[in-house]
């Protein structure tokens, strides 16, 4: 057996669930509920108050001091990806001070500048929001797939078969999911489990039927099911209708951040969240506009099991 083909099988066979135990168990509600945390600022959102925002949704969700969970999630040792969603250019990406305000909490719980990686598919998505390409030794790094290249070993599962980014398969030991909270024209929404689509190198294969099963079987992959610690939705500006490009006659100044380590969970209430508003701006349902989102109910099935999309087994806190 020759090296790719031993990493392939250890990336299918060896990878388990990268949360330590206490986070996992602190972030449940009780009755085993998933907990889904929405944290709504006030006014103009500058960096120092994001991150206070950010603090306060982990609070939250955990029930316990910030300083007392990110060592709990990630460790001296990790490598941690922050993936971004960069398509929108600067309106509608993952905003770069929610990336700070991230960065200086994982390098305060000992991981290292270097071992912090922003990344998202092209170096050029994300220069058109905001970042600047870093690859120096003593900094957060910051690039795209593009800059590395793909894992040349074809993965398939389910319904998918792609050539994954370098980043998530051979650098990062664990991943936190920034994406943003955005309407899709094809596949209903854009939110934490479809910015995985950021990781492959075909994503324009898996649109059809709404993004249903493609975008659960992305996601039960076992190396981003398995380093998947923490989705973090930017929803400071959010968008219901017109996605996923920048509309902004279409955008609305939310200020809020959507925390879970349920990431089927999250996209559920993101979900109802977009369609609570466009049902306010006199908009048809996702499903009247024949794109509901079926593919975050799949991804909840005894099949795929990667969270909960059952409102009955969801607690959602606004902080």
């Amino acid at each position: 057996m020759d090296r790719r083909e031993f990493l392939k099988q250890a990336i299918f066979l060896g990878m388990g669930v990268a949360v330590g135990p206490g986070a996992l168990r602190l972030a449940r509600a009780e009755g085993g509920k998933s907990r889904v945390v929405v944290a709504v600022g006030k006014g103009k959102l500058e960096q120092e108050a994001v991150g206070l925002l950010l603090d306060r949704g982990i609070e939250a969700l955990f029930r316990a001091k910030p300083r007392d969970v990110w060592p709990e999630l990630v460790g001296p040792g990790d490598v941690v990806g922050l993936k971004v969603n960069c398509l929108a250019g600067r309106g509608m990406s993952t905003r770069e001070k929610l990336v700070r305000a991230l960065a200086h909490r994982l390098t305060s719980a000992g991981v290292k500048l270097r071992n912090i990686v922003v990344w998202d598919r092209a170096n050029r998505d994300l220069r058109k929001a905001g970042y600047r390409i870093s690859r120096g030794v003593n900094e957060i790094q910051c690039y795209g797939t593009d800059e590395v290249g793909y894992y040349p070993a074809l993965i398939q599962h389910r319904s998918i078969g792609s050539l994954f980014s370098r980043v998530l398969v051979e650098r990062c030991t664990k991943v936190i999911n920034l994406p943003v909270l955005k309407d899709h024209g094809i596949c209903g929404v854009t939110l934490g489990l479809k910015n995985f689509f950021g990781a492959i190198h075909n994503p324009n294969k898996y649109h059809d039927n709404v993004g249903d099963p493609f975008i659960a079987d992305l996601n039960a992959v076992p190396f981003i099911r398995g380093k998947n610690v923490l989705t973090v939705v930017d929803g400071l500006v959010a968008q219901y209708e017109g996605g996923p490009p920048y509309m902004p006659q279409w955008t609305w100044p939310f200020g809020a951040l959507l925390l879970s380590v349920d990431p089927v969970a999250l996209d559920y209430v993101g979900w109802q969240i977009i369609e609570r508003k466009r049902a306010e701006k006199g908009l048809p349902s996702l499903e009247e506009a024949g794109r509901k989102p079926q593919y975050i109910l799949t991804a909840a099935d005894p099949e795929h099991h990667l969270g909960t999309a059952d409102p009955d087994l969801i607690e959602v806190l606004y902080v």
